[in-house]
């Protein structure tokens, strides 16, 4: 079986830039809305032993975390920081899944 990403550079530029905008503009608070968009990019061209990916995650859902994993760092004086990358990948690990062929029904 085959792996692949088919997505395009120019595209993931333009991916990263509109989240980047989004991001300035609302000041930080659609920044979990931009990382689902670039995510949901990413997945949505990744193929892995034949099978496409998918991401069900949602903005919302990543922004109640955002707020407790801002919490968290607060009430650790920071040292929770050290921590957010992963549970941003256990996250978005969690929300990923192979694309289920949709079978017609007769």
């Amino acid at each position: 079986m085959e792996s692949y990403f088919d997505g395009g550079l120019l595209q993931l530029i333009g991916w990263r830039l509109l989240g980047l905008l989004i991001t300035v503009v609302t000041l930080g608070i659609c920044a979990p809305w931009a990382i689902c968009m670039i995510y949901r990019w990413e997945t949505k061209h990744t193929v892995i032993n034949g099978k496409r990916l998918t991401f069900d995650g949602s903005a919302i859902q990543l922004f109640g975390n955002w707020i407790k994993w801002l919490l968290l760092t607060i009430i650790t004086l920071g040292i929770y920081s050290f921590w957010l990358s992963i549970a941003l990948k256990k996250w978005q690990t969690k929300h990923t899944h192979f694309l289920e062929l949709q079978t017609a029904k007769e």
